[in-house]
């Protein structure tokens, strides 16, 4: 059974664009962002994550107009100028237009943010007549999406938290958990006494808010 043909959605315009030749493959991407911290007196440096990508769609599409039999000889850019018109700024929305790429199982929300063209054969008269596109999707994933999709009534981020200079536990509280005065559960995880006790290079576990009870700010195992 054939796969049905690659279509590509303009989102706020509900234009679909159809590719004629499926793509022979495709590569889905996703990546993590994670910083690397060296602390003196460690075997090794502690990583900490930082935030994770938008998956991105690598994928050729190929265009051609030779093969139209008993026809004068096409301009393959009429069927190439439309996807890579994506790039451009909608006038509306003051950004390139929001797509829905889909094949099969393939349903990607995304914008193209890259597009190269290729032009590999020419009729006579030097016309263009067959074309490859690489293009260069990522996903778009708008906050409200987001907010939905991440509990932002938690902390659940990294466990390790390096102590730099100038830094209090009311202070990394603050940063992390948007409260400063979720400095105690920091310092229950970390068996500190005093507060004012901490030093640069220490590295500080740092508890999942979930894991707090709520009435004394003791960490809960």
């Amino acid at each position: 059974m054939p796969l049905s043909q690659l279509k590509i959605e303009i989102e706020d315009r509900g234009t679909v664009l159809t590719v004629s030749y499926n793509p022979e493959e495709y590569t889905v991407n996703k990546d993590n962002n994670f910083a690397v911290q060296s602390v003196p007196g460690l075997g090794s440096p502690i990583v900490q994550f930082v935030n994770g990508n938008q998956r991105t769609l690598e994928v050729e599409l190929f265009f051609d107009t030779y093969d139209t039999p008993s026809q004068p000889k096409q301009d393959v850019r009429a069927q190439t100028d439309p996807i890579v018109a994506l790039t451009a700024v909608d006038g509306e929305l003051h950004a390139p237009p929001i797509l829905r790429v889909q094949m099969a199982s393939l349903n990607l929300r995304c914008v193209l943010s890259r597009v190269s063209e290729r032009f590999i054969m020419f009729a006579s008269d030097g016309t263009p007549v067959r074309a490859r596109l690489n293009c260069t999707f990522i996903e778009y994933v708008d906050p409200e999406q987001e907010a939905k999709a991440t509990n932002l009534q938690t902390a659940d981020f990294s466990k390790v938290h390096v102590v730099t200079r100038g830094e209090t536990l009311s202070g990394i509280a603050a940063t992390l958990y948007q409260d400063p005065a979720h400095w105690r559960p920091i310092a229950l995880a970390n068996g500190i006494a005093n507060p004012r006790s901490i030093s640069v290079g220490q590295a500080l576990r740092i508890p999942p808010l979930p894991f707090l009870n709520p009435d004394t700010g003791e960490v809960v195992a």
